[in-house]
């Protein structure tokens, strides 16, 4: 008798300890599928969720309809490209800053909505001196015969579709005149990459009149959306994972204007204005000519930029130490 006991209670702990050892081990299984590969940080998984969307959004007042399963799963592609390409877009929240003053004022006293300065960010990310492989160039990416077209000067010693102020001045009166013909703000953005004549030419075909019905080639339906995805990370970076400091951004330039109206040696006008020739070429990209460091004057002559710094000096705030 006290044989069958003993070999009962030993299956009975066989099958205890079975049934311990399959829960302990589902239980690891769970915790694996929740750890990271690293063996590093075994309790401490990534987390990357989606991008956030505010219930209500516009662009350049218009509103978007993000009510529409089309409009904000285009929207949703260009928030997880742009959150997540984490370099470039810190750089971008860097650099946006040293210009921004300058832009918002430019494009708000030619009637633009200051909502375009994303158009400059998705163009150039806000490079004065970015090249496309076309030959497009600057902030605004003018091409020489529109650059022209609008009032740029292009020549062997200057190149003002580079000049920050003058190439949003030429691209506010192409957006007014593109307003003037289309009648809305997110068509105007997207003409800016097919053409006023591309986008009049497919809203006729497709009998619609809003952007948001139109069926569109790839590169420019998605570009409208890149617009309002910049707009959205640059205007609230921490809501995006981007948790940059003001004073980590770059500062903007302080500088004040001199008039040019005949031809100067650049090293020497840097001399006389107490600053050097690599600070006048950052405070002036527009500047063509490195053979012989010379600006020729023509015409109604230039505004030159020369260091303020009286102004940098008044509106530095100290950096803190680093820790």
């Amino acid at each position: 008798m006290m044989r069958y006991i003993f070999f009962f209670g030993l299956l009975f702990l066989i099958g205890c300890k079975s049934k311990d050892e399959a829960s302990e081990s589902k239980k690891k299984d769970s915790v694996a599928n929740q750890a990271p590969l690293s063996a590093d940080f075994p309790d401490r998984p990534q987390y990357v969720s989606m991008p956030p969307i505010p219930d209500n959004l516009t662009f350049a007042g218009e509103r978007v309809p993000l009510e529409r399963d089309d409009v904000r799963e285009g929207l949703e592609h260009e928030l997880i490209v742009n959150t997540f390409r984490h370099s470039n877009t810190i750089f971008v929240l860097k650099r946006i800053e040293r210009w921004r003053p300058l832009i918002e004022k430019t494009l708000q006293e030619n009637g633009v909505p200051t909502d375009f300065i994303y158009l400059a960010v998705a163009e150039s990310e806000f490079q004065n001196t970015a090249r496309s492989y076309a030959g497009a160039v600057g902030m605004w990416q003018f091409m020489p015969a529109t650059a022209r077209d609008y009032g740029l000067t292009i020549n062997g010693d200057i190149d003002m579709r580079k000049d920050p102020k003058l190439a949003t001045e030429a691209a506010s009166r192409y957006l007014k005149w593109a307003y003037r013909n289309l009648n809305s703000w997110s068509l105007v953005a997207a003409s800016y990459n097919r053409g006023v004549s591309g986008v009049k030419s497919v809203l006729d075909v497709q009998k619609t009149n809003n952007f948001w019905d139109l069926y569109l080639n790839p590169e420019t339906a998605r570009y409208v959306y890149r617009l309002i995805a910049f707009k959205l990370i640059m205007e609230n970076p921490q809501a995006y994972g981007f948790f940059i400091r003001p004073e980590d951004t770059y500062r903007p330039y302080k500088f004040k204007t001199v008039r040019v109206d005949k031809t100067i040696n650049l090293i020497d006008f840097a001399k006389q204005h107490n600053t050097t020739y690599k600070e006048l070429r950052e405070l002036n990209p527009w500047f063509s000519n490195t053979s012989n460091y010379r600006l020729v004057a023509s015409g109604k002559g230039y505004e030159v930029r020369v260091p303020d710094r009286e102004a940098a000096q008044a509106s530095v705030t100290p950096r803190p130490a680093q820790e």
